[in-house]
């Protein structure tokens, strides 16, 4: 398996999808109250609610399950360069950057004519280091988008439809997507699934099924969510994130996320129509390659 050469062509859009809000999205006057910390972002600013965005994509060399995984080669390009590419076309970011510790992701994207930063090691999970990477721009953004790197054939259309669905909630400070879970990932633990409440809000997200029935038994009729690894927060948010101290919830499933809804914040939700193809280990790359063969995808 090879790592970073970099091509410098563009890869062309693939057929875009819709994505749609998950159960409706409503842009509301009224503002919630809050106790304490929620209340401050509720408040509602003059002008535009959240109208300056920018994109990240963190990055680091030293993954436990896949080292090195940012610069691994699919289909002659690496693959933070493929995920690049795709996130410069959704309409809603404003600026886009890629945050790493490490110098050969560094200069694989500098050579690919990204805007990297540089960030600390001690980073305990992208959203850290989105963090970090918000900090040294030195200017002023309302919505951070968290852009998972192992996702190079992300759809720039669910970009937009994370980016909208927070602009239209303001009592909630982070969102995210979901897609169709396929049966046999059912009980795969790299696919992270996700409930919802019936206004489109996260209730939970798990690496086991959820929800699960009597029969132990994946429910064929069922509409199972499979979690798509992008978010978005609320940059204010963003800031306190790093000082919430790790939560019970979140330490078990080890899942960043969950520290939000313990600490009581909400997180909107949308679904999206999105074949999902996240590079979770090194035989998801043979994966996805032959399924860019067989769609013909460059």
């Amino acid at each position: 398996m090879t790592i970073c050469t970099t091509s410098s062509s563009s890869s062309s859009s693939s057929s875009s999808t819709k994505s749609w809000i998950f159960h409706g999205l409503a842009v509301g006057t009224a503002v919630a109250v809050a106790i304490g910390a929620h209340a401050y972002f509720y408040l509602r600013r003059p002008g535009k609610f959240r109208s300056r965005v920018v994109g990240i994509i963190p990055a680091r060399f030293a993954s436990s399950r896949f080292p090195g995984k940012p610069l691994v080669q699919i289909l002659g390009k690496p693959m933070i360069q493929r995920t690049w590419e795709r996130a410069k076309l959704a309409s809603s970011l404003d600026h886009l950057v890629v945050a790493t510790d490490d110098d050969k992701i560094a200069d694989c994207c500098r050579g690919f004519g990204a805007e990297v930063i540089m960030t600390s090691e001690s980073c305990r999970n992208g959203t850290e280091r989105c963090n970090e990477a918000l900090q040294k721009l030195g200017k002023k953004y309302d919505i951070v988008v968290n852009i998972q790197g192992d996702e190079p054939l992300i759809d720039p259309e669910i970009i937009d439809g994370i980016v909208k669905a927070l602009q239209a909630a303001p009592d909630a400070v982070f969102s995210t997507a979901v897609t169709s879970l396929k049966p046999e990932d059912a009980f795969d633990t790299n696919r992270v699934k996700c409930v919802v409440d019936n206004r489109g809000y996260a209730i939970y997200f798990s690496r086991g099924l959820i929800p699960f029935n009597k029969s132990a038994q994946v429910n064929p009729q069922f509409p199972y969510m499979l979690h798509l690894g992008i978010q978005s927060f609320d940059s204010k948010f963003l800031k306190i994130y790093p000082e919430l101290a790790p939560t019970p919830l979140q330490l078990e499933e080890d899942l960043e996320q969950l520290k939000v809804l313990e600490n009581g914040y909400k997180m909107k939700v949308i679904k999206v129509n999105h074949e999902a193809h996240g590079v979770d280990a090194p035989e998801d790359v043979e994966k996805i390659e032959a399924y860019m063969r067989e769609k013909n995808l460059p």
